[in-house]
């Protein structure tokens, strides 16, 4: 599978360092707005084509999947620009700006016959599937309760605080904490509340968002841009608790009882870089004629994104241009 990169970022060399070290797929081509800069990146990474125009390499008939890993607030059309020239698409998350964007997306993708998957990794990874194991083993007996954080101290970075960019944590690193829980505990809740600190420029710097589901259980996510959080998930039960090291990217899971006894522990399995499990997913799906991966499926991608949206509108967050 040859597999295009579109955009030219750091995220998107993360993906061409995986590419390369990965056996059956390729990155055969990768464009930027700055053909100087395709080329530089391209060069890098070994790459045999570069393009200074998203839709030249979107025409390249060598080329089977194209990435998307350009800032969310352009995800939508590079998406729709990507299918209607025939390509499968993994798109970064966040997959769009909002929901009522993700549900064109994969409506075009479902019209055409083509894959439409979202790059949250935390789904594909190994570690989600021992979590889910861990959790129907019922060693921790009914879980009750659930904790989620992703804070990185990264306020410098220019298209996390532009409001034209879709910036602000919920996107960029909440994103991660919700599909945490919604991974953990389900999508069947009662109400979201959510409160948030303001940046300068507009967009959130941190927030904290409580799910309260229809059983009873509560998850609480916190995500933030200006410091530094241990990035644990935790989820509680009558009989004990599961400690998840690292939700962005998972570093061991250790299971204790209530006297804080180690019941168990998971290593977390050697990986490149971790980006291989959903190019994998993705060429499966494309190798069986499927248009999601059942690892992040439509349907949730779009309540992802449902859910973020009441969150920002309950904060009267819009972005530039969004409906």
């Amino acid at each position: 599978m040859n597999v295009g990169i579109l955009g030219a970022g750091s995220i998107a060399e993360k993906m061409a360092e995986t590419l390369n070290r990965m056996r059956g797929v390729s990155a055969a081509a990768v464009a930027s707005r700055d053909l100087n800069r395709a080329r530089a990146f391209a060069e890098k990474y070994k790459i045999g084509k570069s393009y200074g125009s998203y839709l030249e390499m979107a025409g390249d008939p060598g080329v089977n999947l194209i990435y998307v890993a350009t800032p969310h607030s352009h995800h939508y059309e590079h998406m729709k620009l990507c299918l209607e020239q025939g390509k499968h698409v993994l798109c970064e998350k966040a997959f769009t700006v909002n929901a009522a964007q993700a549900k064109e997306v994969i409506a075009l993708g479902k019209k055409k016959r083509l894959l439409v998957a979202e790059a949250i990794w935390t789904r594909y990874l190994p570690m989600r599937a021992v979590m889910d194991r861990v959790l129907a083993e019922g060693i921790i007996g009914s879980a009750v309760s659930l904790t989620a954080n992703l804070c990185q101290a990264v306020a410098h970075i220019e298209r996390l605080v532009k409001p034209e960019l879709a910036g602000g944590a919920l996107l960029d690193m909440g994103v991660y904490a919700i599909n945490f829980a919604l991974m953990c505990f389900g999508s069947d809740i009662a109400d979201i509340s959510a409160v948030r600190v303001k940046y300068k420029t507009g967009v959130d710097a941190a927030n904290s968002i409580t799910f309260t589901y229809k059983d009873g259980r509560i998850a609480i996510l916190e995500s933030g841009f200006t410091c530094r959080s241990d990035r644990r998930g935790v989820v509680a039960g009558d009989k004990g608790y599961i400690e998840f090291l690292n939700i962005n990217n998972c570093e061991g899971i250790r299971v204790y009882n209530t006297q804080d006894k180690l019941l168990a522990s998971y290593k977390t399995p050697k990986q490149i870089t971790g980006f291989e499990y959903q190019v994998e997913a993705c060429k499966k799906a494309i190798e069986e004629g499927r248009i999601e991966c059942p690892e992040m499926p439509h349907a949730e991608i779009i309540r992802v994104m449902e859910i973020m949206d009441k969150i920002r509108k309950d904060w009267g967050l819009k972005y530039p241009g969004e409906k």
